[in-house]
């Protein structure tokens, strides 16, 4: 029997995908500095964009991003307004050159809602696809080389699929053509070689802050080069050159990102939290695996499951439908899988605690037990 729990702080864990949890030690943190911030006698979110306050915020959340992922000279690193899904149409409009052709790997929705945008301003094909997989984007495309476009201005993937749970475990070859990435969804979960990629983009709703901003690190020769129609907002040297305005909202999201940025330092950078995150995954993953899937299905390859977002299902509509429905009621929430796919999705981003998908797995057990599937 499924026990109801009150629902409080220290009993609620948000299995969300669209906006992590943040770090409890980041928001006492911001707590107790929203009334004033520093000695200004100002809140963070009525500083003005170009106050020394606003802009220290801003290099210190860079210097923090910088450290972290150890990003040289060579990228410059911009905190742009706006989600990751503006990036769709601000990639292609400032990295389609003389060309005006580009290669996109589709791996679920968002990488194909993404392919979709970019034809709007060049010749954009697919150049791989697991759409036909069975089921549909449960594994990552093979490719090589040899698939892209020699003539191709730059290659797009989407690093990690938080709708299905796959994962880029190995970076695909491009040669010298630019790799972009959408790190949306595992933006500094582990250490990653940024040398391997000519751009990489990330909302900042999953792992650093609340929606408002999208992080854009992009190599220094890749800027520069916009279209005369691009927006100013989405133009990359207009963005690396201060000229970009900052809504409140925004400075927010700066603010808070500097903080969990700070937060990640603190505990031992990307290296700490890797092993975090692996903990956290394999735990839901070796129980998955340990009951043969005769209860609770995971389809997804497992040379590229993700370890930010594990899909599974019972293979029964209602009883999914139950599962979300009781699993909120007992403290675990927002577990359902995206309406495309059904079925349930743990989010375990950066700061969802081990002892979250302790309870987890322990709801899992006990509504197998009370919930025993009907076979005719």
């Amino acid at each position: 029997m499924v026990i109801k729990c009150k629902m409080n702080r220290d009993n609620i864990y948000n299995f969300a995908s669209g906006q992590s949890t943040l770090p409890i030690e980041v928001i006492e943190r911001a707590q107790a500095e929203m009334l004033s911030y520093g000695d200004t006698g100002m809140s963070v979110m009525e500083l003005t964009p170009d106050s020394p306050e606003f802009k220290k915020i801003l290099s210190s959340a860079e210097e923090a991003l910088r450290r972290l992922m150890n990003i040289s000279a060579s990228y410059k690193v911009l905190f742009m307004p706006g989600g990751s899904s503006s990036q769709f149409s601000a990639v292609p409009m400032n990295l389609l050159s003389s060309h005006q052709c580009a290669d996109y790997i589709v791996s679920g929705q968002i990488s194909k809602k993404a392919c979709a945008e970019a034809k709007k301003y060049g010749d954009i094909v697919i150049a791989a696809s697991s759409g036909g997989a069975s089921p549909p984007y449960s594994t990552l495309p093979d490719m090589k080389r040899a698939d892209f476009r020699p003539d191709a201005d730059y290659i797009h993937i989407c690093y990690n699929n938080p709708v299905y749970g796959t994962k880029f475990n190995e970076i695909p070859d491009t040669g010298n053509i630019p790799l972009v990435a959408d790190m949306t969804s595992c933006i500094c979960s582990e250490p990653i070689d940024v040398t391997k990629f000519g751009l990489i983009y990330a909302g900042t709703e999953i792992n650093i802050a609340p929606a408002g901003i999208t992080v854009v690190i992009v190599r220094n020769d890749l800027v520069g080069n916009a279209r005369k129609d691009t927006p100013s907002a989405l133009d990359y040297r207009i963005a690396s050159e201060g000229e970009l305005e900052y809504d409140g909202c925004s400075i927010w999201s700066v603010y808070i990102a500097k903080l969990v940025l700070e937060w990640i330092l603190s505990i031992g950078g990307l290296d700490e939290m890797k092993r975090r995150n692996e903990k956290k995954a394999s735990l839901l993953y070796d129980y998955l695996d340990g009951q043969g899937q005769s209860y609770y299905t995971s389809p997804i390859d497992k040379k590229c499951r993700s370890m930010m977002n594990i899909a599974f299902y019972t293979g029964d509509g209602d009883l999914d439908r139950k599962f979300v429905k009781e699993a909120a009621e007992a403290g675990l929430i927002n577990l359902g899988g995206h309406p495309s796919v059904g079925g349930m999705c743990a989010s375990i981003y950066n700061s969802m605690p081990y002892e979250g998908v302790e309870r987890l797995v322990k709801f899992m057990k006990e509504f197998q037990k009370s919930n025993p599937k009907i076979h005719g």
